[in-house]
């Protein structure tokens, strides 16, 4: 099993627009592509030192293989999305894991 974790910092005066559109919208969106079998998103119970709000989205996949074919395919138009959608009011990286 592969972790795709994104942790993103929110801006403050976006983030109940950026939470209620990432779970109804974007995340569902990302699903859609069949490359991922599960995923869950958690609010980070730090403080930020910018002020920002951050949070971990993780998409599980069964392979590699699967999250290779998706940051092929699928990653930047929907980075393009993200980043028309809250332009300047996130900062944003990605891990991958692997289960041990």
């Amino acid at each position: 099993m592969i972790l795709y974790n994104i942790t993103v910092n929110v801006e403050k005066d976006v983030e109940k627009e950026w939470l209620d559109w990432m779970k109804n919208t974007h995340v569902p969106y990302i699903m859609e592509t069949g490359l991922f079998v599960e995923n869950k998103m958690f609010r980070i119970m730090h403080d930020s030192e910018d002020g920002g709000i951050n949070y971990s989205v993780q998409f599980f996949a069964k392979d590699m293989q699967s999250v290779m074919t998706y940051q092929n395919t699928y990653f930047d138009a929907h980075n393009a999305i993200v980043q028309q959608k809250f332009p300047k009011k996130l900062a944003i990286f990605m891990t991958l894991l692997e289960s041990v």
